[in-house]
């Protein structure tokens, strides 16, 4: 029998009345002659109070016992919508991470999946099991011991169980109906995508678009999976959603896709840095060691032995780098006179695998800003991405004149 993947997150199984409409997608896929492997995130709200409960009772948790209780938000809601199905007369059976059993790396809170081996379910499938409901977000490790997958562990558990089974699709069911040129809260204009390339999802997804998880688009990727992310609150409709495919099966595309934005950036200067071979290394080095996500990196011009180096980091991680970059110094590892933080940044990024064939469109974006009087302070860019750094105040404005520039509100 053909394979679908569907996935429901935690806002389409907040209640027993959504895990039931959730049911009937499921239900009417199975009439259409697919078995259905469906991976369930745990219902909205409960993974946080989980997490909440660990903290209360242990401050300096054991990473062992945090992934024994987290993981248990997912297995309710497995439990539950294969109960639902059973009593559709959909032959249905809820699984746990261990049973499948989806094998992990021992990195407890952020495990990276290792094998899934299919024998197990696919058995069942022989048997007369027309749906297996997997709880998202958790595996086991060798030794035995529940593992979880961080922060959006399930959309990556959808697209790793596609990929091993051969799927036809990966269906994600999520609270908005599609992948947007931008945040439709910021732009009335932003437009619904029918298709996107693997490379402009991973793009959106690295630069603040929420909507799909960065591993489950890497996956994706490497594996040719089909993904379609589409609301399970809208009407059914085949042809719903949006499809992140390969770029040969997108036949015309704008050559800006979509516009992204992060809005929680800071711009960290150390300033008058001894210039000598290694000294970027070090501090990089240093700010990798202290576990800081820096991102865009300038270096000015030299001048008698001595440069400045700007960054940019989540402002979360501002803390971490002061204190990594302090401690090098105090160890004689880099030479600075002063670290200089801009907090109220943000990053701007428009994205397109059109940028590949087309030239001037930094100049387009550029010329837009400067229209509205947006300030760049740091630029970086790649084969089909274009990030700048601008004030924070600016943001919204910024994402809506660089949709009207590209003209995103048009197909192409």
């Amino acid at each position: 029998m053909p394979l679908l993947v569907m996935k429901f997150g935690g806002t389409s199984v907040a209640t027993l009345d959504r895990i039931r409409r959730a049911a009937k997608r499921v239900g009417r896929e199975v009439a259409n002659g697919y078995d259905v492997i469906v991976i369930v995130s745990a219902m909205a709200g409960k993974t946080n109070e989980l997490v909440g409960w660990v903290e209360e009772t242990s401050p300096l948790f054991d990473a062992r016992e945090y992934d024994a209780v987290v993981s248990s938000g997912e297995n309710v809601t497995a439990g539950l919508m294969a109960l639902t199905l059973q009593e559709m007369d959909v032959p249905a059976r809820s699984w746990q991470g261990w049973q499948v059993p989806l094998k992990t790396s021992p990195v407890h809170a952020a495990a990276r999946i290792e094998e899934i081996p299919t024998h197990n379910i696919n058995t069942k499938f022989a048997e007369g099991m027309k749906v297996a409901v997997v709880a998202g977000f958790q595996g086991v490790t060798e030794e035995g011991r529940i593992a979880t997958l961080g922060r959006g562990g399930s959309d990556t558990t959808a697209v790793a169980f596609a990929a091993a089974f051969g799927a036809e699709r990966c269906d994600i069911y999520t609270d908005v109906d599609g992948v947007y040129t931008t945040d439709p809260r910021i732009s009335s204009k932003a437009r619904k995508l029918d298709k996107i390339a693997f490379e402009e999802m991973l793009e959106l997804a690295s630069l603040g678009a929420k909507v799909l998880q960065t591993r489950s688009v890497e996956l994706a990727m490497r594996y040719k999976v089909p993904l379609r992310v589409l609301s399970s609150f809208e009407e059914y409709d085949p042809n719903a959603g949006t499809l992140v495919c390969d770029e040969e099966e997108i036949m015309e595309s704008n050559v800006v896709s979509g516009v992204a934005y992060s809005r929680d950036e800071a711009k960290v200067t150390l300033v008058s840095v001894a210039d000598r071979p290694g000294v970027a290394a070090a501090i990089f080095g240093t700010l990798s060691d202290g576990g800081v996500n820096v991102d865009m990196i300038i270096q000015n011009i030299s001048e008698e032995g001595r440069t400045d180096m700007t960054f940019s980091c989540p402002t979360n991680q501002v803390a971490r780098a002061d204190r990594a970059v302090q401690e090098a110094r105090e160890k004689g590892l880099i030479n600075y006179h002063d670290v200089v933080v801009d907090n109220d940044v943000c990053k701007i990024s428009v994205v397109g695998i059109g940028m590949r064939s087309h030239t001037g469109v930094a100049a387009q974006m550029f010329d837009a800003l400067s229209s509205e009087g947006i300030n760049i302070k740091v630029i970086t860019t790649s084969e089909i991405k274009i990030s700048v750094l601008i004030d924070r105040k600016y943001l919204e404005l910024a994402v809506q004149a660089l949709h009207d520039a590209f003209g995103l509100e048009k197909a192409g």
